[in-house]
């Protein structure tokens, strides 16, 4: 008998630990972030090509490259380049001493030069389509058939423009 109390005793002790609820508590916590502002810019070179003095202008595009966050409105600038002598109403190519006349428009029909919004220059305007995508602001050059241009000395001819992205 002594045997079955025994059995009967360590069984209500399984019993009793295998009713045991077990107990959950929860509690939460926030993730944020903060997505800043950014923009990056590239551009290809303007490659007039050859120029003849005296068979006419020479027309030329490219593209500047800016990719910002997505809806963040900029400003695309050009200064006047790096030649001496060269304004952003008549910006200047060099070849040693000598200068080519050229100048960088907003439009294909020349109408508004593509500056820094000084001097009747205007800048352009755009909104970010997000980093990884590219809003391509064209960018139209011509060299004209004047005067200067008529005198130049041959050779290759260049100058370099400053892009500012201001967002």
């Amino acid at each position: 008998m002594r045997k079955i109390l025994m059995s009967f005793a360590a069984a209500a002790i399984v019993a009793a630990s295998s009713g045991a609820q077990a107990v959950t508590i929860t509690t939460t916590f926030q993730v944020t972030a903060t997505v800043l502002k950014t923009c990056s810019v590239s551009a290809a070179a303007l490659a007039f090509g050859n120029y003849t003095p005296g068979a006419g202008q020479v027309t030329g595009s490219t593209n500047v490259n800016v990719k910002c966050t997505k809806n963040t409105a900029f400003t695309v600038a050009l200064d006047k380049g790096t030649t001496a002598g060269g304004t952003i109403p008549q910006r200047l190519m060099a070849n040693g001493a000598n200068t080519l006349e050229y100048n960088l428009f907003t439009t294909s029909g020349g109408a508004t030069i593509f500056g820094d919004g000084t001097g009747g220059s205007q800048t352009v305007p755009g909104t970010g389509a997000g980093v990884a995508t590219a809003v391509a602001v064209p960018v139209f050059g011509t060299l004209p058939d004047s005067a200067n241009n008529q005198n130049a000395v041959p050779g290759a001819y260049a100058d370099t423009i400053t892009v500012s992205v201001n967002y």
